[in-house]
């Protein structure tokens, strides 16, 4: 059902409501839902059961007279088919088969902005996701931190919001100095194993081929950075520093450029320690009365904001605990105009989630409760010729992103980059996630993303068959429609609206994953049980063409938001679909 016309339903209740309402102080909100058994109806309200008690009536009785009421009302006509009451008081709803066909109509006439919406126009988000540290290649955990951030900076957008996706880089700290440590000791002729090789130290193979680079005096520079040229001296440590910092920075750029994600703003930690930012958020939380001192170290209060236990803010050498940073970055959003602040990160930062809030509530600025939020995702296993793959020979300790797409399309980008960016937002992000290569590289109903990419060339390769004019379909009659497989495709095609609405919501582009999965089931079931192209009655070809079309559209539109391309041609169908057409031949 389309939102236009659940909001008549809920008009046609309200009407009904008036006048049993009159004279009262009682504003109801009426709620519309999908019950559960679909042979009950489309639509389900149980505001009958919610106001018979202050209207002092019997729950049944009271719904009998609004289901009256509304099928009275002159604005039901076309609109709703039948109503009824069920239990002690539920109203369920069947919409008309011509509203239900409407849909079709609308989807044509709306293309790629069928789904959209409004509710946050007006509203600036701020996502932040991947902000990798500079010390080596993004590994699949930030590849499924890429997936979900750009899918759901789209999902609000797709809501009206106006989006930043942010890039925060932690350059600063122990871990930038063990990477000019590292580098330097390339530099210098050793490696791995030798008894001068730092025990702290990064092993992968891109440590070498930096400090290569250094030694011959390249330069090297990030997509928002300045160049940096390398000394040349393998004693100038902060000129390796620099150089390694831009290098893999610049490297992390290939990456996201494979994976088809771009951002909006990078944002450097080090910047915040060099404006001051850090200091002033400390001194504002002093000033604030949250912090004492004991054992010669600075704590915040965070007990007083839901925390388990006090903080340290600053150590007893002077230098300050890592959330610190945090509470200084995320002030600084607040004060840039973000209303909603998002983070997408690894599971392991769960705990800073208390500490970084209770510092934006304690510096008294404004902040609201729970501000920022946060969508922790579980690391990745991936699995390989049927074994789990724990290194890379490139990065040393894992599975880069670049390795991943590389892998998953067998050279091929944008084949591996859609299989990637599907995979790793096909499951809740709080989920432990086993990404097959070799699921990703069948052509079959196994791999989700050429199942629901074929349901999308099917029906090219029908629309190509038939060679009219697509423009005609705009206008087709759609009375014609009535097939269970067609009501159940037109009843997933209207649902797509709403689908967006609540995975932008709940935080969970997983869902939009989901909904094209079923999608496509719907339209290859559709396909085998009906010849669209076969059909003698040329009016009733057109309409499920029309439909088709239609399906195509939201297909396209769904794959677009997750970063995932719709190929016109495929290879050939996946074995399930071949399985049900077989199936369908023997009933």
């Amino acid at each position: 059902m389309l939102a236009q016309q659940k909001q008549q339903i809920v008009a046609l209740f309200q009407a009904a409501l008036a006048p049993l309402l009159d004279g009262t102080d009682l504003t109801p909100n009426v709620v519309l839902e999908r019950p559960r058994d679909p042979s009950h109806g489309d639509v389900a309200c149980n505001i009958a059961m919610q106001l018979a008690k202050q209207l002092k009536t019997n729950p049944r009785e009271l719904a009998t007279r609004l289901v009256a009421a509304l099928l009275a009302d002159p604005h039901a006509a076309g609109l709703v088919d039948s109503a009824d009451v069920a239990g002690p008081g539920f109203i369920n709803l069947r919409v008309a088969a011509g509203a239900k066909q409407s849909v079709v109509k609308s989807i044509l006439e709306q293309g790629a902005a069928y789904g959209r919406g409004e509710s946050g126009k007006g509203h600036h988000a701020i996502i932040e996701f991947v902000s990798a540290n500079p010390t080596g290649p993004l590994h699949v955990g930030h590849g499924r931190q890429a997936a979900l951030g750009d899918a759901l900076s789209s999902l609000f957008e797709a809501q009206g919001h106006e989006v930043t996706r942010e890039f925060y880089y932690n350059d600063a700290g122990v871990q930038i100095a063990t990477l000019a440590n590292s580098v330097q000791a390339r530099a210098r002729g050793f490696k791995p194993g030798d008894a001068a090789w730092p025990e702290s130290a990064y092993n992968g193979d891109y440590i070498a081929d930096i400090a290569a680079d250094f030694l011959a005096g390249k330069t090297v520079s990030a997509s928002d950075g300045e160049p940096a040229t390398a000394s040349g001296n393998a004693d100038d440590l902060e000129s390796i520093r620099r150089f390694a910092v831009a290098y893999l920075r610049n490297e992390q750029d290939q990456d996201l450029q494979a994976f088809g994600v771009k951002f909006d703003n990078y944002y450097l930690e080090s910047s915040l320690y060099a404006d001051g930012k850090v200091d002033q958020a400390v001194q504002a939380l002093v000033d604030a009365g949250v912090t004492y001192e004991q054992d010669g170290a600075l704590w915040l209060k965070t007990t007083d904001y839901g925390d388990d236990k006090d903080r340290v803010m600053r150590k007893s050498d002077g230098t300050f605990t890592y959330f610190v940073p945090d509470v200084a970055y995320h002030m600084q959003k607040f004060r840039r105009g973000f209303d909603q602040a998002i983070n997408i990160q690894g599971s392991d930062h769960h705990g800073t989630i208390a500490r970084v809030r209770a510092g934006l509530q304690a510096v008294n600025i404004g902040v609201p409760q729970g501000y920022p939020d946060y969508v922790l995702h579980k690391m990745v296993t991936v699995m390989k010729d049927g074994e789990e793959v724990k290194i890379s020979k490139r990065a040393g300790s894992y599975v880069t992103v670049r390795d991943l797409i590389e892998w998953s399309g067998n050279g091929d980008i944008t084949r591996g980059r859609d299989a990637v960016r599907f995979f790793l937002i096909s499951r809740k992000a709080d989920t432990e996630f086993v990404f097959d290569v070799d699921v990703a590289l069948k052509t079959s109903d196994e791999n989700p993303v050429y199942y629901v990419q074929y349901a999308h060339a099917r029906i090219c390769s029908a629309l190509s068959n038939w060679g009219g004019d697509e423009a005609q379909l705009a206008n087709v009659d759609l009375s014609l429609l009535t097939t269970p497989h067609e009501a159940s495709l037109l009843s997933k095609l209207a649902a797509y609206p709403e689908v967006l609405q609540r995975a932008q919501a709940e935080l969970g582009p997983h869902q939009v994953a989901f909904y094209l999965r079923e999608l496509a089931g719907e339209l290859h079931s559709y396909y085998f049980a009906h010849k669209w192209l076969l059909d003698g009655d040329d009016t009733l070809k057109l309409a499920r063409l029309a439909l088709a079309t239609a399906t195509r559209q939201v297909l396209r539109n769904g794959l677009a938001l997750i970063g995932v391309s719709a190929p016109n041609k495929m290879e050939r169908a996946p074995a399930d679909v071949q399985d049900a057409a077989q199936a369908d031949q023997q009933a």
